[in-house]
């Protein structure tokens, strides 16, 4: 199919270099904290994705972190490798001894980082900026000096900075921090304008706070910025940083700015990062959230089954993702005939009627319409007995103040039974282990979970839970739901129900 996007092509060769902090400024997001060989599998992802320079983390925080960036380091990875640091010889020691290729020299450059939080005036930050760079180039090293807080800073100062560091030669990359968001697109083009003329390269690093990262790291490009710093998912702190994927996909589908990023490898990024730091992605963020390329209305669909440019900005397939169309109260025909096709089902128009108003009707009363539940009202209409391949014949449950959650689990798989126990962190993790356990010898063996939501539907002690699943097998995705006063109960039947989906 034939997408128009009206690029605009800034110049004939433009590109530009992706930094990407996700391993760094990405892990200060909240409730994130990786492990050395979470790390290392992020890191050779990113290698993958053609990221030319992964900034590893800040190898003065702890021997974890040292171990973390000494992995990638010695990795054999295409990427420059790079660790955070402060102006202080022993954070650069450190990020020395990691056989890192370049240090990110932290530089706070406002007045009131410089004065209320390193105590020290400009004329002292100048040459503490000065003798690391020069510290770091005497060990070899690349040098990126990263200007903190530079969008509240003063201008005059802060070009003089760079201009000095620029002309001693002791600098590979200079960078323009918006370190709390406050930049817009029209300042962003002003400043990055006024620096294009310093012979040093010109990185950007922006933040989400007022959700203009994208769009200023877009206006930092295409006013002359040669780097442009970014995490996946936009993962970082506060409200995140630039995300990787929308970035790199705005600049080269509708700028015509090109980088080494492997665009049909961005999802497959996204997930290995979500599943890693166990962190979300919103249904409507951009590009990889589940919505993207998801459509429930019916004249969407119908549209889209035309002529998929209608109401789709891009193919999916360009970044690695599949249109997916949804079941709900704005179903029309166009996609219940769809799914039905891919279930190999053939039914009349007065099949078709009954199936869709019925998936109508469930949406009204404000029900999500799962994939398992789309395929029960199809064998329920249509009279189709399907033999489920995993039945749940037993579960129980220990939990306690002082006891290890375990759960024992008795299944009927393609007619055999099995039994299996299982610990974890809770009575629900625990019963979700013995059921990957007791599935381990069978073919259903390489799912993924990558979603579980619950809620609950009525109040009180004794409330019904909603559990919703989200689960994949190889490209293929679904969703299933399961409601029970127990929200063990609640789980495994979602798990279950989708399970059969899966493998029927």
């Amino acid at each position: 199919m034939n997408f128009n996007l009206n690029i605009m092509v800034i110049t004939e060769s433009r590109t530009v270099k992706i930094l990407d902090t996700t391993l760094r400024d990405g892990e200060q997001t909240p409730g994130v904290s990786l492990t050395p060989e979470q790390k290392l599998q992020i890191a050779r992802q990113l290698d993958i994705l053609g990221v030319d320079i992964i900034e590893a983390g800040t190898a003065i925080i702890s021997e974890g972190e040292q171990r973390a960036i000494k992995s990638i380091a010695r990795a054999g990875l295409r990427a420059e490798i790079s660790s955070f640091a402060r102006l202080l010889r022993g954070d650069i020691d450190a990020a020395i001894d990691c056989d890192v290729d370049t240090v990110n020299l932290v530089a706070p450059v406002s007045d009131d980082h410089i004065k209320k939080k390193l105590k020290i005036d400009r004329e002292t930050l100048r040459r503490m900026t000065m003798d690391a760079a020069e510290y770091v180039k005497e060990h070899g090293l690349k040098v990126e000096i990263s200007a903190e807080d530079a969008s509240r800073a003063d201008m005059a100062f802060l070009k003089s900075l760079f201009t000095e560091l620029s002309d001693a030669g002791v600098v590979d990359r200079l960078c323009f921090c918006d370190t709390v968001g406050v930049l817009y697109p029209e300042r962003t083009k002003e400043i990055f304008s006024a620096l294009s003329d310093l012979s040093t390269p010109i990185s950007a690093h922006c933040h989400n706070d007022f959700g203009l990262a994208t769009a200023n790291s877009i206006a930092a490009v295409l006013a002359g910025a040669q780097v442009v710093h970014v995490t996946v998912n936009g993962m970082g702190e506060r409200a995140g940083n630039a995300s990787l994927e929308e970035v790199v996909t705005a600049l080269d589908l509708l700028y015509g700015v090109k980088s080494g990023i492997v665009k049909e490898k961005l999802y497959e990024t996204s997930r290995l990062v979500r599943n890693v730091t166990k962190m979300p992605v919103a249904p409507n963020k951009p590009l990889m959230g589940d919505n993207a390329f998801t459509h429930e209305s019916g004249m969407h669909v119908h549209g889209t089954l035309a002529d998929t440019s209608l109401y789709e900005p891009m193919d999916p397939g360009l970044i690695g993702r599949k249109r997916r169309f949804a079941f709900g109260k704005h179903t029309g025909r166009a996609s219940v005939k769809m799914a039905l096709e891919e279930m190999g089902i053939t039914a009349d128009d007065s099949g078709m009627e009954k199936i869709l108003s019925r998936v109508k009707e469930l949406g009204d009363k404000g029900k999500l319409v799962t994939d398992s539940d789309f395929q029960a009202i199809v064998d329920d209409i249509l009279h189709i007995e399907r033999k489920e391949r995993i039945k749940l014949l037993d579960l129980s449950v220990v939990s306690g103040k002082n006891v290890y959650p375990t759960a024992s689990i008795r299944l009927e798989i393609d007619g055999e039974d099995k039994v299996e126990a299982g610990v974890g962190v809770g009575p629900v993790d625990a019963a979700l282990n013995a059921l990957r356990k007791a599935m381990s010898g069978s073919e259903m063996n390489d799912l993924r979970l990558e979603e579980y939501h619950v809620d609950a539907i009525t109040g009180g002690t004794d409330a019904l839970v909603n559990v919703v699943v989200k689960m994949s097998r190889g490209d293929r995705t679904i969703t299933a739901s399961g409601v029970s006063e127990d929200i063990v109960l609640a789980s495994m039947h979602a798990m279950i129900k989708g399970i059969n989906r899966l493998y029927s």
